[in-house]
């Protein structure tokens, strides 16, 4: 049985305080809805909410949102893996689907981050670490990340002007996105004078954190052939974990659950590196990116930063990746980067992305990590 993706919405991301988490979500599902175009709510089996409730006021989230959306006759819960959640709640989905428990599902990846202050949010990701042996000394998200940058550039080389030129890549193309919260194109020279956050990371280095809500209408193959001509097959699926504390993983240049994931997924859908035609991937720091390229097999390890040198990773590349502007201009509602990720994907298979467009796309992937690397969730879509 195949699963696929009959519609998709995305709302608006940035500093959203016109919306509560249920308008977000109701943005989402009601573009999705506008999408497929013959659903009534009623034949939604269930709804899988994305998301992680430390950043909401709102306990319970799944509960409110349904509530608000009309789908409370429905099962709806909530999977939580950090910034891997709503990718987490595809796969349930997913799994869902091919058991032949439910025929429709709507997966919702929505957070509104910006309720909390900047202190707060600060130490709630200070914490995606080993509370006992790391984050009670004072740990930072861009301080992890920064580990793994220090660590590629003493082994490989790989300078800070290369991890800055995916930032300058990404708000090239997040420029012509009108989902993105950036949407202006930066330089290397302002990106490399901007100020430090981390060593080597300046400002430019970082995603942001944003509120927003992505809404995909997934289904078994009869049901999505019922409600869309352009149907996008969910093809692969991996998944898969490491250890939560940087002091036990085996190196600091790649993140083993990505490279797990991957294989998962390449195996499961019959396909290798040299097939994805475009991917959007976990670029939660500049040298996220980089590293993506090197665990998903688009180059060799410690390649990284000549493959964006050589601007392989841009349209007309070998694997062009983060075309919608990836986290870094995008911004990452944590519980919605999944879902996003799939939207961007469903529009490419389908030549929908406008001045984006990967001319014949046919295969993509998405890479989505939660945490520091505790979580990965790699999907391989494929168009009909």
């Amino acid at each position: 049985m195949k699963v696929g993706i009959a519609g998709i919405g995305h709302g608006k991301f940035g500093r959203r305080s016109d919306a509560t988490v249920q308008e977000l979500a109701f943005e989402a599902f009601r573009l999705a809805m506008e999408d497929v175009g013959d659903l009534d709510r009623k034949d939604i089996d269930a709804s899988i909410i994305g998301s992680v409730p430390e950043y909401h006021k709102q306990r319970s989230l799944p509960g409110v949102v349904v509530e608000y959306l009309g789908l409370n006759s429905q099962p709806a819960w909530l999977t939580e893996a950090a910034c891997g959640s709503s990718s987490a709640s595809i796969r349930s989905a997913y799994m869902a689907i091919k058991s032949g428990l439910h025929d429709v599902v709507a997966v919702l990846g929505v957070q509104k981050m910006t309720e909390l202050e900047t202190p707060e949010l600060l130490a709630l990701m200070g914490r995606v670490g080993d509370v006992q042996w790391e984050s009670i000394f004072g740990s930072t998200f861009p301080g992890y990340y920064a580990f793994y940058a220090n660590r590629h550039m003493y082994e490989f080389g790989t300078t800070h002007e290369q991890m800055l030129k995916v930032a300058v890549k990404n708000h090239h193309y997040g420029s012509m996105n009108p989902k993105a919260m950036f949407q202006k194109e930066i330089t290397i020279e302002r990106a490399m004078a901007a100020p430090k956050v981390a060593d080597p990371f300046t400002v430019f280095d970082c995603c942001a954190n944003a509120d927003g809500a992505v809404c995909l209408i997934m289904g078994n193959e009869e049901k999505v052939r019922q409600l869309t001509d352009t149907p996008v097959w969910l093809e692969g699926v991996g998944s898969a974990t490491a250890a939560m504390s940087l002091l036990r993983r085996p190196d600091l240049v790649s993140i083993p659950s990505a490279k797990d994931a991957a294989e998962q997924a390449y195996k499961q859908a019959n396909v290798t590196p040299d097939d994805i035609q475009v991917a959007d991937v976990h670029d939660c720091f500049t040298i996220a990116e980089i590293l993506a390229y090197e665990d998903l097999g688009f180059c060799a390890k410690g390649d990284g930063g000549k493959f964006i040198d050589e601007e392989q990773s841009y349209i007309g590349g070998k694997n062009p990746v983060n075309i919608d502007g990836g986290l870094k201009a995008k911004g990452h509602p944590v519980g919605a980067t999944g879902a996003s990720q799939t939207y961007e994907i469903v529009s490419q298979l389908r030549g929908d992305a406008g001045e984006r467009q990967v001319d014949g796309a046919e295969i993509g992937l998405t890479h989505n990590v939660g945490g520091i690397g505790q979580y990965t969730f790699v999907h391989i879509y494929r168009r009909d």
